[in-house]
């Protein structure tokens, strides 16, 4: 391998015994590779650094290609899909592939043509795209979104594809928030061709529909509305299957809950931090700018049996300077659900911007898990999976008083995960 060569990767697909060498065509002269040297050139990734061991000539080609791919299927989504190497912006594993933040690899998934879907996921999943709106809407219009509104778009410019109209090197809020504001409402994009809808919004703002395309594909969780077969105890209508877990942190997760259990918990937070959230991760936000509320128990995720708890992390009461007791909230959630009760019922679509979320996790009980009455702080990260999102508009709130170590909930709970695993 010490001289130069030229050949494609189809040219590579020769194979002979150990220790005899293959003629490669294409060059000026020819060139012998061995067995040896056309392995280390086909393990030659950076991504290989990453794998769980490096392949040897134990084994055969084919059956090193079968280990590689076993190694890296599981690990894909940390890579970006264009470059193959490590996301620069990653604070923890996702579920689903991105494009990396690097330029070449921004204008390669425009060329590419992967950033095309958006109709489609605007069919399959409107309600899911008008949440993630929602949630980049209330990130972008936060006090705090220089901090939060992580990660910032990276979008080629429509009129001159060599040069990004969003560039997170150069932000600038104001633009973003043009752009936002004319993306028409989901709930008119469904209700005719998509293809027309596309050009009224290119005459309003040319860089509203690329958004629209970068929020549905930086999306790097797995986000599914539950059908009409809910959670009966979450009184909202919106409600979300919410999987971010890639499958190595998953299978870390289940060896451990073979050892030490697990149990559900309820995890509060503004809406204005799921827009990171979906493309970071669940992650321990405790003495770092992330963090909005203290942390009074130490370093962790914070996590509740009792919603009404986790209903004061997400924002209800928005403007106090404390949180809400759980008697603030039930009275809350009494007056709120009295007015809701005189309402049709509720729009498949999020018609308030006045929203409350809550997520409803799997947490490991291993003895790290740290329990403080009903206020639960868990330091690891990957003993902590998303199950469930549930969305509240115009300052309702969920049931104030429900309990996830409640016999009849957990069986609540696993009926609906059963049915959204088959």
């Amino acid at each position: 391998m010490s001289r130069s060569m030229s050949c494609t990767k189809g040219e590579l697909h020769n194979s002979s015994p150990i220790g005899q060498t293959v003629a490669v065509p294409g060059s000026r002269s020819t060139v012998h590779i061995t067995t040896r040297q056309l392995i280390q050139l086909f393990f030659s990734s950076q991504a290989l650094i990453h794998c769980k061991s490096i392949p040897t000539l134990e084994y055969g080609f084919l059956v090193q290609i079968m280990k590689y791919s076993e190694q890296r299927i599981p690990t894909l989504n940390d890579y970006c899909v264009v470059c193959d190497e490590q996301h620069v912006f990653q604070n923890g594993s996702m579920l689903k592939p991105a494009v990396c933040t690097r330029e070449l690899c921004v204008f390669s998934f425009n060329t590419l043509g992967v950033m095309s879907g958006a109709a489609e996921d605007v069919a399959t999943g409107a309600e899911v795209v008008d949440l993630l709106v929602a949630m980049c809407r209330a990130a972008l219009e936060s006090a705090r979104k220089s901090i939060i509104f992580d990660p910032y778009p990276s979008v080629v410019d429509p009129h001159d594809p060599k040069s990004l109209a969003f560039n997170p090197k150069k932000r600038s809020y104001e633009r973003l928030q043009r752009a936002l504001d004319s993306i028409t409402s989901i709930r008119e994009i469904t209700q005719g061709p998509y293809v027309e809808i596309k050009k009224q919004m290119d005459k309003l703002d040319s860089l509203a529909h690329p958004l629209l395309q970068w929020i549905i594909s930086s999306n790097r969780s797995h986000i599914v509305k539950l059908p009409t077969s809910r959670l009966k105890f979450m009184h909202t209508s919106h409600q979300f299957l919410l999987l971010s877990s890639p499958p190595a942190k998953e299978a870390r997760f289940r060896t451990a809950r073979k050892l030490h259990g697990s149990t559900f918990a309820f995890h509060g937070s503004h809406i204005e931090n799921w827009h990171s959230i979906l493309r970071n991760g669940l992650v321990n936000a405790s003495y770092t700018k992330l963090q909005l509320h203290g942390a009074a128990y130490g370093k962790g995720i914070y996590l509740s049996p009792i919603s009404s708890i986790s209903f004061g992390y997400s924002g209800m009461g928005k403007g106090q300077h404390h949180m809400p007791t759980k008697e603030e909230l039930v009275q809350h959630y009494n007056r709120v659900n009295t007015v809701l009760q005189c309402r049709p019922v509720q729009s498949r679509f999020l018609q308030s911007r006045n929203l409350n979320c809550v997520a409803l996790c799997e947490v490991i009980t291993s003895k790290d898990l740290q329990k403080h009455g009903n206020i639960w702080v868990c330091p690891i990260s990957d003993h902590v999976c998303t199950r469930f999102f549930f969305v509240y508009e115009d300052g309702q709130v969920g049931d104030a008083n429900i309990n996830t170590q409640d016999v009849r909930i957990q069986k609540e709970i696993l009926r609906v995960i059963g049915g959204q695993s088959t």
